[in-house]
């Protein structure tokens, strides 16, 4: 909860230092997971309640580097996170465990021009098992691929969807497989002024495990502008509506601040 209080303390820092207006294209922009753009991105999921144990919480914070090459045609994406997850429940009183998650990595190439309405995107995606404790990653190195598909042929309305795969390829033997696929639609509506509603909800299927979990997300963001650098700031609470399996979220709470240079 304090890494989600943290982030709130900088949204509002960075929405007091803005004062430029905001294009329409640099509005698109903000949100196209295939942008020709640095960035930054401080994400946070917060977990306040989990379906087994309505007292237990988890909290993740992402942070995300993305780096273009090619003139936009190469995307790479490098996300480190940093989770905090239950791990036994000790006379009514739930233990946890914080540290490092696994370094997830992917490559993508836009197939259709950069300057397109419509940009579809494609490559391999990698996780490297970097977490320093069992309960905050999954113990192996993971391969697989990543499809991006983005439209922005309207003003008001902007949508696509971002959906990777790994599976594991080696890593710690007494750890369970892993086969995994995340379904991440985006459907933006544009308010004006910079405001915009979005829904951005990460549905996650673990093929290995038989388990998944699907929710629905409903939020608004404001794309404001300091100098040369656009910020996304947004608060996404999302629902699950469909789950099956062990340690799934019933509500999570999405903020972030992504910053474009």
């Amino acid at each position: 909860m304090k890494k989600l209080l943290f982030l709130f303390l900088l949204l509002g820092g960075v929405k007091a230092m803005a004062q430029q207006e905001v294009s329409e294209d640099e509005m698109k922009k903000a949100n196209n997971p295939l942008a020709n753009a640095k960035a930054i991105n401080l994400q946070n999921y917060y977990v306040p309640t989990i379906y087994d144990n309505a007292d237990m919480h988890a909290n993740s914070m992402l942070v995300r580097v993305i780096l273009p090459f090619a003139n936009g045609k190469i995307l790479t994406r490098f996300t480190m996170p940093f989770n905090t997850n239950p791990t036994t429940v000790q006379n009514d009183v739930a233990k946890y465990a914080s540290g490092t998650g696994d370094l997830s990595f992917f490559a993508t190439y836009t197939f259709t021009k950069p300057t397109s309405h419509l940009l579809i995107g494609a490559g391999p995606s990698l996780s490297i098992p970097t977490a320093n404790s069992d309960y905050t990653g999954a113990g192996k190195w993971q391969l697989g691929g990543a499809f991006i598909i983005f439209n922005m042929a309207s003003a008001v309305i902007q949508y696509g969807a971002l959906i990777t795969y790994l599976g594991s390829i080696a890593g710690q033997e007494d750890r369970s497989s892993t086969s995994g696929l995340q379904i991440q639609p985006f459907l933006l509506v544009q308010l004006g002024k910079g405001t915009y509603l979005r829904s951005t909800a990460l549905s996650t299927i673990n093929i290995e495990g038989n388990t998944y979990n699907v929710p629905i997300g409903v939020g608004l963001g404001k794309v404001v502008k300091a100098g040369k650098a656009v910020f996304n700031i947004f608060l996404e609470p999302q629902f699950t509506i469909v789950h099956y399996g062990a340690g799934q979220p019933a509500l999570q709470l999405f903020a972030g601040i992504n910053c474009q240079f």
